[in-house]
């Protein structure tokens, strides 16, 4: 975080310098690695996996110029500036030189070599036109104020030199210009338009605050950029966008901000290309306003991870922490630590993204589309979270690890791939909004069901395997196509289906293994069949569940990745009128995909019921625990 030195009464006496002070040691940058591997697509992909749109959310575009994208450059015409330790040789027009300060007054290309001690690069220029400062070997060092400040200009493009090597690096405490807004704050600062382009590379040590800031748009083109940052990594008033380049920050606060409230079309990030690592001591992304991701490899550590989560496995009482028990450290639970977040909405439509959270890795305040990408998260706390609604379109998505996997006050899942590991609930419609901790405690948040809330499955490929109910909706269901499995809870206080108000399924293949306790089925206003079996006795993970028609023709063949009691099964192949059998353990020689078995030979088993469709809901076995929607008892019973 910033550090403010005792100075200040000191500092309010001085004349801004014209040079900088002397710095200490020159510490090493270091180059951070991504916490999670990049997932690979999963085997079994979802039919017809497409790109959709992000319904009527006003999704923000970058606004690319020619100057942006323009790397290229020549001597010809161009001042050269040559920086000589403690003094500063200009060969050309357009720039000033006071004592170890050289200010770029006009328009133009300005090409920079050398190093300087204790110096600054300045641009203070009122004319239209672009300022280009080409790095072609620096190295800057300022103990007293940013090495590159940008106070005026119409826009600043930094090309980094092909086959450069550049480094800049500031003090631990500032002589601020404006005492008002302590400006500025930033190894590489500027007022006006930022963009960072070319091949060479830049490393960046801010030790007072921010690495690189603008107070407008921040844009990166290329080039290989280390930073590392006592505050915010990169940041951008209006806007960041990235295109290209390697991105490494290490920030003690969020890794890249976009921070403008007070312009609803502004605080947006757009992530188009490039590879971004980030390790971030608070959030890795944080938009005001929106997010959207369209490309690139990005690798986030927020918050020093899940293992680190906001939970605070010490505080007593708090027994969400029981999986991190013995946790050496316990990041402050006042401060965000998600992995992206955004205040209005999130939108992945493409890219390959990897978090690891000590708080949601995937948070908003108002809505988040997924309609691309793969994208691996392990969260202390939800995996996916937005206030209002979650909508998947497509791409791959696998919750590693979670408290709740995906929840939102709306979730409408209509294509896409999606793995779930939560040790609460998988899939968690509720009403109100997320802080994602309540005094530090995941989970403990005071939500409301409504009328409003619900659930709706169209299409998609879903698989849960969750400690909590699987699916809890607290409002309706509806389910139209796709496939969703769900393994667990095991505990019988929780249900693989757990809803409010009713579940109408019309299609697709439903199938939920968990505790018989609280078990529920899809309502019986559903137009698609569905069949319940409840056993006597629990039966251990990887028993299989067999279900074949009356002449033997196989339906079903599910081996539940955890112990089990109760199965709830929804398919087309559920026909009114025709009798079933149910078998349990056995083998299998057919090929299997997340506990579903296809083609083979099913043997060995024991049948425990026989049951006939007469109505939308079956019970074999006992009715579970009086749950509404359990579809109460029909023709067919348990076998001994």
């Amino acid at each position: 975080m910033k550090k403010l030195a005792i100075l200040t009464l000191v500092l309010a006496l001085l004349v801004f310098p014209s040079a900088c002070s002397v710095s200490g040691a020159e510490p090493s940058a270091s180059t951070p690695t991504a916490a999670v591997a990049t997932p690979a697509a999963p085997s079994t992909s979802p039919a017809g996996t497409t790109t959709a749109s992000a319904g009527t959310v006003d999704l923000p575009s970058a606004k690319w110029s020619s100057d942006d994208l323009d790397s290229g450059w020549s001597t010809v015409g161009a001042t050269l500036v040559t920086l000589e330790g403690d003094s500063i040789q200009v060969d050309g027009t357009g720039a000033t030189v006071d004592g170890t300060t050289v200010t770029f007054v006009t328009a133009g290309t300005y090409i920079i070599s050398g190093s300087l001690a204790d110096g600054q690069i300045r641009v203070d220029s009122l004319e239209k036109g672009t300022v280009k400062l080409v790095l072609n070997g620096v190295d800057i060092a300022c103990s007293t104020s940013s090495p590159i400040y940008v106070l005026n200009a119409d826009k600043v493009v930094l090309t980094l030199a092909d086959g450069s090597a550049n480094r800049v690096e500031d003090g631990e405490a500032y002589v601020p210009e404006d005492t008002e807004s302590d400006e500025p704050g930033a190894a590489i600062f500027s007022h006006d338009d930022l963009t960072i382009n070319g091949s060479g590379s830049l490393v960046v040590v801010a030790n007072y605050n921010h690495g690189i800031q603008s107070k407008d748009d921040l844009k990166i083109a290329g080039g290989t950029i280390s930073i590392e940052a006592a505050n915010d990594g990169m940041k951008g008033r209006d806007s960041v966008s990235v295109r290209d380049g390697i991105i490494t920050v290490n920030a003690g606060g969020d890794g890249i901000q976009s921070n403008n409230d007070a312009d609803v079309a502004e605080g947006y990030i757009i992530i188009e290309g490039g590879t971004l690592d980030i390790t971030a001591g608070e959030d890795g992304i944080q938009a005001e306003s929106r997010l959207l991701i369209t490309g690139g490899t990005i690798a986030v550590t927020s918050g020093g991870g899940s293992a680190n989560s906001s939970g605070n496995a010490g505080t007593p009482g708090n027994t969400w922490g029981r999986w991190e028990q013995g946790n050496a450290s316990i990041v402050d639970s006042s401060a965000s630590a998600k992995g992206l977040k955004a205040g209005v909405d999130i939108t992945i439509d493409g890219g390959v993204i990897t978090i690891d959270s000590s708080d949601d890795s995937v948070h908003s305040n108002g809505t988040v589309t997924v309609s691309g990408g793969v994208i691996a998260m392990t969260s202390g706390d939800d995996g996916v979270h937005a206030d209002a609604t979650v909508t998947i379109d497509g791409g791959y998505l696998r919750i590693i690890k979670s408290y709740e996997g995906i929840e939102g006050s709306v979730i409408v899942i209509n294509d896409g791939s999606i793995s779930i590991v939560s040790s609460d609930d998988g899939i968690n419609v509720r009403g109100g909004a997320d802080g994602s901790s309540m005094m530090g405690r995941p989970g403990q948040n005071t939500f409301v069901g409504s009328s409003s809330n619900y659930l709706e499955i169209n299409g998609g490929y879903v698989v849960v395997d969750a400690d909590g109910d699987g699916i809890d909706s607290n409002g309706a269901i509806t389910m139209t196509g796709g496939t969703v499995i769900v393994n667990g809870p095991t505990a019988s206080m929780n249900g693989a289906l757990d809803y409010m108000s009713s579940f109408k399924i019309s299609g697709g293949l439903l199938v939920a293994a968990g505790s018989v306790g609280m078990a529920q089925a899809p309502s019986t206003s559903s137009t698609q069949n569905s069949v319940i079996v409840n056993l006597t006795t629990t039966a251990s993970a990887g028993t299989l569940f067999h279900i074949t028609t009356a002449s033997g023709g196989d339906v079903l063949t599910f081996a539940p990745s955890k112990s089990w009691q109760s199965v709830v099964f929804s398919s087309p192949e559920l026909e009114s009128g025709e009798s079933y059998l149910v078998h349990t353990g056995g083998a299998s020689t057919g090929a299997v995909v997340d506990g579903l078995y296809t083609g083979g030979a099913y043997s060995g088993g024991t049948q425990v019921g026989d049951f006939v469709i007469s109505s939308a809901v079956t019970t074999v076995g006992s009715a579970a625990g009086g749950r509404p929607g359990g579809g109460g008892m029909q023709p067919g019973g348990m076998r001994p």
